[in-house]
Protein backbone atom coordinates (compact mmCIF):
# COMPACT_ATOMS: atom_id res chain seq x y z
CA UNK A 1 0.00 0.00 0.00
CA UNK A 2 2.80 2.60 0.72
CA UNK A 3 4.40 1.72 -2.37
CA UNK A 4 1.64 2.49 -4.43
CA UNK A 5 1.70 6.59 -3.91
CA UNK A 6 5.86 6.32 -4.46
CA UNK A 7 4.94 5.31 -8.20
CA UNK A 8 2.44 8.05 -8.77
CA UNK A 9 4.36 10.82 -8.38
CA UNK A 10 7.34 9.13 -9.86
CA UNK A 11 5.05 9.53 -13.10
CA UNK A 12 3.71 13.14 -12.30
CA UNK A 13 7.73 14.25 -11.91
CA UNK A 14 8.13 12.29 -14.97
CA UNK A 15 5.18 14.44 -16.97
CA UNK A 16 6.33 17.78 -15.32
CA UNK A 17 9.95 16.72 -16.88
CA UNK A 18 8.72 16.36 -20.14
CA UNK A 19 6.57 19.74 -20.27
CA UNK A 20 9.75 21.74 -21.57
CA UNK A 21 10.66 19.40 -23.93
CA UNK A 22 7.51 20.19 -25.84
CA UNK A 23 7.79 23.77 -25.44
CA UNK A 24 11.54 23.52 -26.96
CA UNK A 25 10.36 21.65 -29.98
CA UNK A 26 7.26 24.60 -29.99
CA UNK A 27 10.05 27.07 -30.21
CA UNK A 28 12.63 25.23 -32.99
CA UNK A 29 9.51 25.25 -35.11
CA UNK A 30 8.86 28.71 -34.99
CA UNK A 31 12.20 29.66 -35.54
CA UNK A 32 12.74 27.77 -38.27
CA UNK A 33 9.28 29.12 -39.69
CA UNK A 34 10.35 32.80 -39.10
CA UNK A 35 14.02 31.78 -40.59
CA UNK A 36 12.00 30.22 -43.75
CA UNK A 37 10.26 33.66 -44.25
CA UNK A 38 13.56 35.43 -43.84
CA UNK A 39 15.23 33.65 -46.44
CA UNK A 40 12.59 34.08 -48.76
CA UNK A 41 12.61 38.32 -48.10
CA UNK A 42 16.73 38.60 -48.43
CA UNK A 43 16.74 39.94 -52.00
CA UNK A 44 14.64 42.20 -51.25
CA UNK A 45 14.85 42.97 -47.52
CA UNK A 46 17.73 45.92 -48.11
CA UNK A 47 15.27 47.55 -50.63
CA UNK A 48 12.30 47.13 -48.29
CA UNK A 49 14.29 48.23 -45.30
CA UNK A 50 15.42 51.69 -47.04
CA UNK A 51 11.94 52.13 -47.97
CA UNK A 52 10.52 51.79 -44.77
CA UNK A 53 13.37 54.09 -42.78
CA UNK A 54 13.03 56.80 -45.89
CA UNK A 55 9.21 57.48 -44.66
CA UNK A 56 10.08 57.76 -41.28
CA UNK A 57 12.37 60.32 -42.15
CA UNK A 58 9.86 61.78 -43.96
CA UNK A 59 7.22 61.75 -41.34
CA UNK A 60 10.16 63.10 -38.58
CA UNK A 61 10.69 66.17 -40.79
CA UNK A 62 9.21 69.55 -39.90
CA UNK A 63 6.69 71.11 -41.93
CA UNK A 64 7.46 74.58 -42.63
CA UNK A 65 5.18 77.29 -41.01
CA UNK A 66 3.93 80.56 -42.18
CA UNK A 67 6.63 82.08 -39.91
CA UNK A 68 9.26 79.74 -41.21
CA UNK A 69 8.28 81.22 -44.78
CA UNK A 70 8.26 84.70 -43.38
CA UNK A 71 11.65 84.75 -41.36
CA UNK A 72 13.75 84.07 -44.12
CA UNK A 73 12.18 86.17 -46.52
CA UNK A 74 12.68 90.24 -46.62
CA UNK A 75 9.08 91.88 -45.89
CA UNK A 76 7.52 93.33 -49.09
CA UNK A 77 4.64 96.31 -48.54
CA UNK A 78 1.53 95.38 -49.71
CA UNK A 79 -0.09 95.98 -52.57
CA UNK A 80 -3.74 96.54 -54.38
CA UNK A 81 -2.93 93.66 -56.25
CA UNK A 82 -2.20 91.43 -53.28
CA UNK A 83 -5.78 92.13 -52.58
CA UNK A 84 -7.77 91.76 -55.30
CA UNK A 85 -5.70 88.02 -55.42
CA UNK A 86 -7.19 87.32 -51.83
CA UNK A 87 -10.32 88.21 -52.91
CA UNK A 88 -10.71 86.25 -55.48
CA UNK A 89 -8.91 83.30 -54.09
CA UNK A 90 -11.26 83.45 -51.18
CA UNK A 91 -14.84 83.61 -53.14
CA UNK A 92 -13.34 81.45 -55.92
CA UNK A 93 -15.13 78.59 -54.96
CA UNK A 94 -18.61 80.78 -53.52
CA UNK A 95 -19.01 82.84 -55.96
CA UNK A 96 -19.91 82.39 -59.90
CA UNK A 97 -17.43 83.64 -62.49
CA UNK A 98 -19.94 86.77 -63.11
CA UNK A 99 -20.12 87.59 -59.73
CA UNK A 100 -15.90 87.64 -59.23
CA UNK A 101 -15.77 90.21 -61.26
CA UNK A 102 -18.16 92.22 -59.85
CA UNK A 103 -15.69 91.82 -57.17
CA UNK A 104 -13.16 93.55 -59.28
CA UNK A 105 -12.13 96.97 -58.01
CA UNK A 106 -10.94 99.76 -60.20
CA UNK A 107 -7.01 100.87 -59.86
CA UNK A 108 -8.81 104.49 -59.12
CA UNK A 109 -10.57 102.49 -55.95
CA UNK A 110 -7.54 102.55 -54.66
CA UNK A 111 -5.07 105.08 -52.27
CA UNK A 112 -1.25 105.12 -52.75
CA UNK A 113 -0.21 101.55 -50.75
CA UNK A 114 2.45 102.30 -47.55
CA UNK A 115 6.28 101.64 -49.10
CA UNK A 116 6.82 100.87 -44.99
CA UNK A 117 8.78 104.16 -44.71
CA UNK A 118 5.27 105.70 -43.56
CA UNK A 119 3.99 106.09 -40.01
CA UNK A 120 0.10 106.11 -39.69
CA UNK A 121 0.26 109.91 -39.48
CA UNK A 122 2.48 110.62 -42.20
CA UNK A 123 0.31 108.17 -44.59
CA UNK A 124 -2.79 109.93 -43.81
CA UNK A 125 -1.45 113.15 -44.70
CA UNK A 126 0.10 111.73 -47.95
CA UNK A 127 -3.47 109.91 -49.05
CA UNK A 128 -5.69 112.55 -47.54
CA UNK A 129 -4.22 116.18 -47.61
CA UNK A 130 -7.17 117.97 -47.33
CA UNK A 131 -7.84 116.35 -43.79
CA UNK A 132 -8.77 119.51 -42.10
CA UNK A 133 -11.40 120.28 -44.47
CA UNK A 134 -13.18 117.16 -44.60
CA UNK A 135 -12.82 117.22 -40.82
CA UNK A 136 -14.43 120.17 -40.06
CA UNK A 137 -17.62 119.11 -42.70
CA UNK A 138 -18.20 116.38 -40.80
CA UNK A 139 -20.49 116.10 -38.02
CA UNK A 140 -22.69 113.79 -38.41
CA UNK A 141 -23.04 110.65 -35.63
CA UNK A 142 -22.63 106.80 -36.27
CA UNK A 143 -20.62 107.80 -38.53
CA UNK A 144 -16.84 108.07 -39.38
CA UNK A 145 -14.81 109.70 -42.27
CA UNK A 146 -11.50 107.21 -41.82
CA UNK A 147 -11.95 103.73 -40.84
CA UNK A 148 -9.05 101.95 -40.20
CA UNK A 149 -8.91 97.89 -40.02
CA UNK A 150 -6.26 96.41 -37.83
CA UNK A 151 -5.88 92.96 -36.70
CA UNK A 152 -5.77 93.00 -32.63
CA UNK A 153 -6.56 95.57 -30.05
CA UNK A 154 -2.91 95.57 -29.34
CA UNK A 155 -1.68 96.77 -32.73
CA UNK A 156 -4.36 99.14 -32.73
CA UNK A 157 -3.09 100.80 -30.07
CA UNK A 158 0.49 100.37 -31.46
CA UNK A 159 -0.52 101.74 -34.83
CA UNK A 160 -1.95 105.40 -33.19
CA UNK A 161 0.34 105.55 -30.58
CA UNK A 162 2.03 108.54 -32.55
CA UNK A 163 -1.03 110.04 -32.97
CA UNK A 164 -1.69 111.69 -29.66
CA UNK A 165 -4.92 113.50 -30.55
CA UNK A 166 -6.16 110.05 -31.50
CA UNK A 167 -4.56 108.05 -29.34
CA UNK A 168 -6.82 109.39 -26.45
CA UNK A 169 -9.80 107.87 -28.48
CA UNK A 170 -8.59 104.59 -28.18
CA UNK A 171 -7.62 104.32 -24.92
CA UNK A 172 -11.38 105.53 -24.01
CA UNK A 173 -13.55 103.38 -26.28
CA UNK A 174 -11.51 100.64 -27.83
CA UNK A 175 -11.47 98.00 -24.74
CA UNK A 176 -15.25 98.90 -24.38
CA UNK A 177 -18.06 96.37 -24.87
CA UNK A 178 -19.99 96.83 -27.98
CA UNK A 179 -23.43 98.25 -26.30
CA UNK A 180 -21.16 101.09 -24.91
CA UNK A 181 -19.07 101.80 -27.55
CA UNK A 182 -22.64 102.02 -29.58
CA UNK A 183 -23.66 104.68 -27.40
CA UNK A 184 -20.89 106.31 -27.36
CA UNK A 185 -20.75 106.92 -31.21
CA UNK A 186 -24.60 108.37 -31.38
CA UNK A 187 -23.61 110.56 -28.80
CA UNK A 188 -20.44 112.07 -30.25
CA UNK A 189 -19.07 112.93 -33.77
CA UNK A 190 -16.33 110.84 -34.18
CA UNK A 191 -13.77 111.23 -37.16
CA UNK A 192 -11.50 108.36 -37.65
CA UNK A 193 -12.11 104.81 -36.53
CA UNK A 194 -10.35 102.05 -35.69
CA UNK A 195 -10.71 98.17 -34.49
CA UNK A 196 -10.66 94.53 -36.08
CA UNK A 197 -12.80 93.06 -38.47
CA UNK A 198 -14.71 91.29 -36.47
CA UNK A 199 -15.91 94.34 -33.73
CA UNK A 200 -16.49 97.09 -36.78
CA UNK A 201 -19.12 94.21 -38.35
CA UNK A 202 -20.20 94.18 -34.88
CA UNK A 203 -21.25 97.69 -34.36
CA UNK A 204 -22.32 97.86 -37.65
CA UNK A 205 -24.83 95.33 -37.18
CA UNK A 206 -26.36 97.16 -34.34
CA UNK A 207 -26.56 99.50 -35.92
CA UNK A 208 -24.12 101.86 -33.96
CA UNK A 209 -21.83 102.56 -36.78
CA UNK A 210 -22.90 103.06 -40.41
CA UNK A 211 -21.32 103.93 -43.94
CA UNK A 212 -23.01 107.47 -44.77
CA UNK A 213 -20.05 109.37 -44.12
CA UNK A 214 -17.22 106.75 -45.00
CA UNK A 215 -14.51 108.06 -47.61
CA UNK A 216 -11.54 106.30 -46.58
CA UNK A 217 -10.91 102.55 -45.55
CA UNK A 218 -7.28 101.64 -44.64
CA UNK A 219 -6.45 98.31 -44.01
CA UNK A 220 -3.36 97.64 -41.40
CA UNK A 221 -1.79 95.07 -44.38
CA UNK A 222 1.71 95.10 -42.92
CA UNK A 223 1.51 94.63 -39.73
CA UNK A 224 2.88 91.69 -38.20
CA UNK A 225 2.47 89.87 -34.98
CA UNK A 226 5.04 87.69 -33.21
CA UNK A 227 4.90 84.73 -35.09
CA UNK A 228 5.70 87.46 -38.84
CA UNK A 229 1.28 86.51 -39.62
CA UNK A 230 -0.20 89.52 -41.40
CA UNK A 231 -3.56 90.49 -41.34
CA UNK A 232 -4.43 88.17 -43.15
CA UNK A 233 -2.33 85.21 -42.77
CA UNK A 234 -4.72 84.78 -39.95
CA UNK A 235 -7.64 82.49 -40.80
CA UNK A 236 -10.06 84.00 -38.56
CA UNK A 237 -9.42 87.48 -39.01
CA UNK A 238 -9.04 86.97 -42.84
CA UNK A 239 -12.70 85.53 -42.68
CA UNK A 240 -13.69 88.43 -40.64
CA UNK A 241 -12.28 90.80 -43.04
CA UNK A 242 -13.92 89.01 -46.04
CA UNK A 243 -17.41 89.47 -44.30
CA UNK A 244 -16.49 93.48 -43.57
CA UNK A 245 -15.60 94.16 -47.04
CA UNK A 246 -18.58 92.26 -48.72
CA UNK A 247 -20.85 94.38 -46.27
CA UNK A 248 -21.32 97.47 -47.80
CA UNK A 249 -17.13 98.50 -48.23
CA UNK A 250 -16.88 96.88 -51.96
CA UNK A 251 -20.59 98.68 -53.07
CA UNK A 252 -19.20 101.93 -51.98
CA UNK A 253 -15.80 101.58 -53.68
CA UNK A 254 -17.94 100.78 -57.08
CA UNK A 255 -19.50 104.12 -56.42
CA UNK A 256 -16.56 105.42 -56.01
CA UNK A 257 -17.53 107.20 -52.20
CA UNK A 258 -14.62 105.41 -50.70
CA UNK A 259 -11.02 104.70 -51.25
CA UNK A 260 -9.33 101.53 -49.76
CA UNK A 261 -5.29 102.10 -48.80
CA UNK A 262 -2.92 99.36 -47.86
CA UNK A 263 -1.17 101.09 -44.77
Amino acid sequence: EEEKPVEQTQIKAEKRKRQPDKAAKVKKKSTEQVFRVCKKLTCNCREHVKKILKKKKKRKMKKKTITDVLASSDPKPGSPADLQDLVTLYFSDKRSVIELEELKLADSSFLSSNDLTHTLSSYLKQVCPKWAKIQKQHSETGSVVILIVCSSAGSAVGLMSPNVSVKAVVEESFFLQIEEQVKLLRKGVAHIGIGTPGRISALIEKEGLNLQALRYVVLDWNWRDQKLRRMVDIPEIKLDLMKLLENGIFSACKEEKVKLGLF
